[in-house]
C-alpha cells in the first residue's frame, strides 16, 4: 500500500503576540512521513522556542530511528527551565504514517486527533503510559485511502470560552463541525484546514485567546500530473518528447501555443479552440482529445505560479479557494498541481518560440524557464516530488 498524505496546518497567533507558541515539523524518511504539533507553555517568544525545540528534536531523533522513550527522555533533560513556572513544558503530537499502511499516533496534553473515515468520526483505541512522569496516549492501527486526521493544539478547543460556548468549543463540537462541513472525499487538507481554522477566529471574535493550530492530513494515493511546455530545441525532437510526455501516467497538461501546435501534429489530433474569456487577464483555454488541459503559456503559467506561491505563503481562506475553482486557466492549471498531485513530471522545451520571433515580440526564453523554475519551487515547497525533462 504505497500511500502518500496530503498535508496542510493552518495558525492564529494569539492576540497582540507576533510569534505563534505553536510548531508543525513534517519529516520525510523512506518509509514513513511523520508529522510532529508542539504547543509551548505560554505564548509569544518563550512558547514559540519551546514548541521549535521540541518539534526539532523529535523530528531528528525519530528520523535516526530513535524509541519514542529515548525521544520524551531528552525532551524533558533538554527545554529550557521556565524561571516563573519552574518546569519545562511543551505539549505535542506525532503521528507517523508508514508506506505499508501502519500508522502510530503519540499524544502528550493535546486534545486528542480526530479521525474521520467515509465522511464519519473514527473512534481509535488507545493506550496510557507513563514515560519521564509525563502521562502519554499512544495508538496503534491500519489506514485506508481517503483517511483525514485532524491535530490540533488547545487553542482549537478552547475557541468561544466564555462567549458562544462557556467552556470553549471543546473537541466533540469540533468533530461534529467537521463532519457537517464534509462533503466527499475530495475535500482537500488545505480545505479542510481552512474550515476549520476560519471557524475559530470567528468564536474569537478575531481575537484569539490563545495560539491556535489545526494540522490536517489526508491519505491519499499516488496522483501524477504531466505538463509540456515550450518546443523542444530540435524540431526532429517533437515527436520523441511528446510521445514520451502521453506514456507517463497521470494526467497530461499542455501549455503555449506553440507546444499545443506540437501535440496536436504528433497526436494527429484537432484542437478546438474557444474564445471564452473566464478571465480578461487569463487566454482562454483549449481542447485537444487525450489530453486533460490545453492553455495558452507565459500568462497562465504566471497565474498559476502565483497561486502556488500564495497558498504555500499559507493564505489559504475562502476566497482563495473561490479564486482556485474559478474556469480560467491559471486557476485550472493551479489547482491541478496543488489539488490532483503528489508526483509533478514536467516537460519543458528549449528552443525559443517561433510564434514570437515570427511577431517580432520582444519575448526573453529567459521568462518561461524562470516560471519552470518557480513551478519546480513551489512545487517542493508543498512537498510534491517534482521531476524535469528538458528537450
Amino acid at each position: 500500500m504505497n500511500v502518500s498524505l496530503d498535508v496542510c496546518s493552518k495558525s492564529l497567533n494569539k492576540r497582540e503576540e507576533e510569534l505563534c507558541g505553536d510548531t508543525v515539523e513534517i519529516v520525510k524518511t523512506a518509509d514513513a512521513d511523520i508529522i510532529i504539533l508542539s504547543d509551548g507553555m505560554g505564548s509569544g517568544v518563550k512558547a514559540n522556542i519551546l514548541s521549535t525545540l521540541t518539534t526539532r528534536i523529535l523530528g531528528t531523533m525519530l528520523k535516526n530511528g530513535e524509541t519514542i522513550e529515548d525521544c520524551v527522555e531528552t525532551i524533558a533533560m533538554t527545554l529550557p527551565i521556565c524561571k516563573v513556572r519552574q518546569v519545562a513544558y511543551s505539549t505535542f503530537a506525532i503521528l507517523q504514517i508508514f508506506k505499508d499502511g501502519r500508522a502510530y499516533l503519540v499524544e502528550y496534553d493535546t486534545p486528542a486527533c480526530i479521525v474521520i473515515r467515509d465522511g464519519q468520526k473514527l473512534d481509535i483505541e488507545h493506550t496510557e503510559r507513563e514515560l519521564s512522569g509525563k502521562i502519554i496516549r499512544e495508538y496503534r492501527f491500519n489506514i485506508q485511502e481517503d483517511d483525514y486526521f485532524v491535530m490540533m493544539s488547545d487553542g482549537v478547543t478552547h475557541a468561544g470560552v466564555g462567549g458562544l460556548y462557556g467552556f470553549g468549543w471543546g473537541r466533540t463540537r469540533v468533530g461534529e463541525f467537521i463532519q457537517q462541513r464534509f462533503n466527499d472525499t475530495k475535500m482537500t487538507a488545505a480545505r479542510l484546514a481552512s474550515y476549520v481554522i476560519n471557524e475559530c477566529s470567528q468564536l474569537y471574535h478575531q481575537r484569539p485567546g490563545d495560539d491556535t493550530t489545526v494540522v490536517v492530513a489526508k491519505v491519499t494515493a499516488r496522483m501524477d500530473l504531466n505538463i509540456f511546455t515550450g518546443p523542444p530545441t530540435k524540431r526532429e525532437d517533437d515527436e520523441s518528447a511528446i510521445r514520451e510526455f502521453m506514456r507517463s501516467q497521470g494526467l497530461h497538461v499542455v501549455s503555449g501555443g506553440t507546444s499545443a501546435t506540437i501535440a496536436a501534429r504528433v497526436l494527429n489530433k484537432h484542437i478546438k479552440a474557444s474564445l471564452i474569456y473566464e478571465d480578461p487577464d487569463i487566454p482562454p483555454t483549449a481542447e485537444i482529445d487525450g489530453l486533460d488541459l490545453v492553455t495558452e503559456g507565459v500568462l497562465t503559467l504566471n497565474r498559476a505560479v502565483s497561486m502556488m506561491h500564495e497558498y504555500n505563503e499559507g493564505r489559504q481562506d475562502q476566497s482563495f479557494f473561490k479564486r482556485l475553482d474559478e474556469k480560467n486557466g491559471g486557476s485550472q492549471l493551479a489547482k491541478l498541481i496543488i489539488e490532483r498531485c503528489t508526483h509533478l513530471h514536467l516537460f519543458v522545451g528549449e528552443a525559443m518560440n517561433p510564434a514570437h520571433q515570427a511577431a517580432g515580440l520582444p519575448f526573453d526564453l529567459s521568462v518561461r524557464m524562470r516560471l519552470v523554475d518557480k513551478i519546480i519551487e513551489e512545487g517542493r515547497k508543498m512537498g510534491k516530488t517534482v521531476s524535469v525533462k528538458y528537450y
